[in-house]
């Protein structure tokens, strides 16, 4: 036990670091929303369709989700601070690239380089926290970074409204140069370099069966409604991502220190816990990619009012997140995360029966239910997970989880999107339209308003309305479906133990689960 005589000195500017930290994940969170409200007005500007929309969105996401787990071996061994930095320069210099080019293809290369950038600033940027700050003080560390990423979904929809109803598209990269250069000089002059040497090394060849895995995949999802799933290379793509990914499978167990600790989902506790923190991940990111387009462009809200509309949703998170822990430690995680999957269930099925002549009050109503689900599901989701560790293996677990989770995040706008990129073109009515017009609208929402507009032609919108708010209904009910299995499954697997962690307890185990 540490005694005050043998308890290690704490660095004085620990709490000056705490800010650099902070600076970084709130650069990271607000990204995280603000591309949602704008995709509506790219699609537009740039003529993008559904699956470019989709890949601007998982172009990030998949990256994020496949170079987190070596970005955070790489800063263990040479530096995290120096690493953090690293990732902030890259962050930076895809935000620059995204505001200079002007056609998808180029949009989709600035995000991936984000992506990649992102990947190291967040692990990083909670990795240092056990080295700066002792058990009596981690939980208010934990709590300020935590805190930092969530501030930003509410202001990224707030913000990137504001700036798309007075500039042009790219202004929402160009708002993440002042902040990451913020972040970058706060780390530069505040936060001390910690390592672990002895961490393993990043194992190149797992790096890369897991980029292209999870690439191959979500290339299949997205690009299968619109060529056919017997489409030769969708089936490629898809027989391609098995291979791949069960090749990485095979490499890490013959691993002595794998990257992806694999043999960590044995555990009872943290399989179940995972499996519902990665569908509720799932849902919430595919939500986000489709609500945003039916405020904008059928509901006809301009991009600030957007924004605003999405309010509801983020509150009640927030809501939940205050809420969930004293209920966790009471009833234990079980029946907190069912209980909140299958509010989540409900507010999907309500969600599904909207129609083109609801208003906004409807969809505030579920959008509310469906942040407060979220919280109640998510939030005990993770605590079970890491509380499930053990200690010596907490760092390898928490990595996966990570991972777990972003690549649901990826996979959930890869279906949802394609299913509504499926019924959408389905449902359109195009007759008596030219080829290159009917082609044009059935690309996006956006874009057939765009058409009904140039051609004076008010049914071809109210027929993209239509077909729009139909495929949203599937979504969110492929949504409900998942969300009703996830509720299944954790009531019949998940272990319940009752007020195992109180809240400092909790950061500890959060601590260790970031470190390194």
């Amino acid at each position: 036990m540490t005694t005050p005589e043998t308890e290690p000195q704490r660095d004085p500017r620990r709490w000056w670091a705490l800010g650099a930290l902070v600076a970084s994940m709130i650069v990271i969170g607000f990204d995280m929303t603000i591309l949602n409200v704008a995709l509506p007005t790219m699609a537009t500007q740039l003529h993008a369709d559904i699956g470019d929309q989709q890949w601007i969105v998982d172009g990030y996401t998949v990256v994020f989700a496949a170079a987190m787990l070596p970005a955070g071996l790489l800063g263990d061994r040479f530096g995290r601070r120096r690493m953090l930095i690293a990732g902030l320069l890259v962050f930076l210099a895809g935000s620059l690239i995204g505001t200079l080019v002007g056609s998808p293809g180029p949009v989709i290369a600035a995000r991936t380089v984000m992506g990649l950038g992102a990947a190291f600033v967040m692990p990083l940027a909670l990795s240092v926290l056990p080295s700066l700050f002792g058990p009596e003080e981690r939980s208010k560390a934990i709590g300020a970074v935590t805190a930092a990423s969530a501030l930003g979904l509410p202001l990224g929809p707030i913000i990137g409204g504001t700036l798309l109803d007075h500039f042009w598209w790219g202004s929402i990269f160009l708002i993440n140069i002042p902040m990451v250069a913020i972040g970058i000089a706060a780390c530069v002059f505040l936060l001390p370099e910690t390592s672990d040497p002895a961490a393993p090394r990043v194992d190149a060849a797992s790096t890369l069966l897991t980029v292209a895995g999870l690439g191959a995949l979500v290339f299949g999802i997205i690009e299968a409604p619109r060529d056919g799933w017997t489409d030769p290379l969708v089936l490629l793509m898809l027989f391609s991502a098995v291979a791949l990914l069960t090749g990485l499978v095979l490499r890490e167990r013959r691993m002595t220190r794998p990257m992806l600790d694999l043999e960590l989902l044995r555990h009872r506790g943290f399989l179940w816990s995972s499996v519902s923190a990665t569908l509720v991940t799932f849902i919430l990111t595919g939500l986000l990619f489709l609500v945003p387009q039916y405020l904008q462009v059928v509901l006809g809200n301009d991009a600030f009012g957007t924004g605003v509309r999405l309010l509801p949703l983020m509150g009640g998170l927030l809501v939940a997140s205050r809420g969930s822990a004293p209920m966790t430690r009471r009833f234990g995680p079980r029946p907190v995360i069912t209980a909140g999957l299958l509010v989540l269930t409900a507010a999907a099925v309500l969600g599904s029966r909207t129609t083109v002549g609801d208003g906004y009050g409807a969809t505030a109503l579920w959008l509310a239910v469906t942040g407060f689900a979220f919280g109640f599901a998510m939030i005990p989701a993770m605590d079970s997970a890491l509380g499930a560790l053990p200690p010596e293996r907490a760092g390898s677990g928490s990595g996966l989880l990570m991972t777990l989770r972003q690549t649901g995040g990826a996979i959930g706008v890869a279906i949802l999107g394609s299913v509504i990129a499926g019924a959408y073109s389905g449902r359109l009515d195009t007759t008596g339209l030219p080829a290159a017009a009917a082609d044009a609208a059935s690309g996006s929402v956006g874009a057939a308003h765009a058409v009904a507009e140039a051609l004076g032609n008010p049914a071809l919108a109210a027929s993209a309305n239509a077909a729009y708010v139909h495929g949203m209904d599937l979504a969110l009910l492929a949504c409900g479906v998942a969300s009703l299995l996830a509720a299944v499954l954790v009531a019949v697997f998940l272990p319940n133990p009752r007020g195992a962690a109180k809240p400092a307890d909790a950061a500890d185990v959060a601590a260790q689960a970031v470190d390194a």
